[in-house]
């Protein structure tokens, strides 16, 4: 369930600077392109993010946590507008010492996250939720490795792919997909 920026606030179609690319990274996935969005509305695109929460919700956020690769970008930007801390929630094998390890299966194969353990009331935050799987993945190994999660989010929200939610949190996106 997707939920939206408040009422009144002036909100620019973002999804005008998604482009679909056809047959990536298989053949038959179309597969949604945040760059031009990132290039030519990252501001905006953080601040529509943010504008999903209250003040109140954003209040009991300690930390957020960015999924790699993309989901990095959306939680460092709003990490920083939001004045949080920042988890990386990394694919498997690019994290030093100790980490927690998170096998998951993808709409096109299967794959692995890793975090390190830590504290904090965390906001999870990826740039596409296709079937649930790595958000899923994320979620449960943010609360192995010692974060509570208060909150999931998304940017792109493929809603024929999934009707995902998390122990109860169902997350909140910025765009919706039909098909």
């Amino acid at each position: 369930m997707s939920s939206t920026v408040p009422y009144g606030a002036k909100m620019l179609n973002l999804r005008n600077y998604i482009a679909d690319v056809p047959d990536f990274p298989k053949a038959g996935i179309l597969f949604r392109d945040i760059s031009p969005l990132l290039r030519e509305q990252f501001s905006e695109t953080i601040s529509q993010l943010a504008a999903l929460y209250t003040d109140e919700e954003w209040a009991k956020i300690d930390v957020i946590g960015g999924i790699e690769s993309r989901g990095f970008i959306l939680a460092a930007g709003l990490a920083v507008a939001k004045n949080k801390g920042f988890v990386k929630i990394r694919k498997a094998g690019k994290l030093p010492g100790k980490i927690e390890h998170q096998r998951y299966g993808l709409e096109y194969g299967a794959d692995a996250l890793e975090m390190h353990h830590g504290i904090g009331r965390m906001l999870i935050v990826d740039d596409v939720l296709a079937t649930g799987g790595t958000l899923q993945a994320a979620a449960d190994l943010a609360k192995r490795t010692g974060h509570t999660v208060q909150a999931l989010c998304c940017l792109i929200n493929l809603t024929f792919l999934n009707n995902f939610s998390w122990n109860g949190l169902a997350p909140r996106t910025l765009i919706d997909y039909e098909a």
